[in-house]
């Protein structure tokens, strides 16, 4: 079987882009379990689209039931999940969103590695650590996935008995302070904000 040939488009990036006056990015939001990533990450969506920039909100949970439905929670699955997310979200980039990925994604390497292949592709990736500290999550555990892991009804809950490898150079930090979601929004929309007047002519 032959390997797959790459398909340029006849319209470019840089000609869509500018058609249209959008610039697209990668905002993966990386965190535990109940730390605030999809709160953010819908919460910046509204903000965005109210300010009549283009962003969607590439939940991993949502995929799951499609795209990724075959996937279980092993560790080679987890760090499938990641690779396929990453590679959504960069087609999504391409397309000209601002594309906001909240996602546990345990793993560094593979974390690093869609980071990589934005950078390959040459666009924007901000990886944003949602570090709300595991005592938080676990009171917040709005599915309850720390009950039934207490419970002993559920094993693989990251940063429990599973691993969660922290960011070891992401580009924003939130949750330490315990800030508002609408302070991590503005923090975040301002940061699209500084990565459009770069990429604008």
């Amino acid at each position: 079987m032959s390997s797959p040939v790459w398909h340029e488009h006849t319209v470019g990036r840089a000609e869509r882009l500018a058609a249209h006056d959008m610039v697209g990015m990668t905002l993966w939001l990386t965190g535990l379990s109940g730390s605030g990533k999809s709160t953010i990450a819908h919460a910046l969506d509204a903000h965005l689209t109210s300010v009549g920039i283009y962003s969607y909100v590439l939940d991993a949970d949502n995929v799951r039931h499609g795209l990724n439905a075959d996937l279980g929670f092993s560790d080679d699955d987890r760090r499938e999940n990641v690779r396929r997310m990453g590679h959504v979200a960069q087609l999504f980039a391409d397309a000209g969103a601002v594309v906001i990925v909240p996602i546990i994604s345990p793993f560094q390497e593979s974390r690093d590695a869609v980071r990589a292949s934005h950078h390959v592709a040459k666009l924007p990736f901000v990886e944003v650590f949602v570090d709300t500290p595991l005592v938080v999550c676990a009171e917040r555990d709005p599915k309850g996935l720390y009950a039934k892991q207490r419970a002993g009804e559920m094993t693989g809950l990251s940063g429990v008995d599973a691993p969660y490898e922290p960011p070891t150079t992401p580009e924003v930090i939130l949750g330490r302070a315990g800030e508002s979601v609408e302070t991590a929004v503005e923090i975040l929309a301002t940061l699209v904000g500084d990565v459009r007047t770069r990429a604008l002519p």
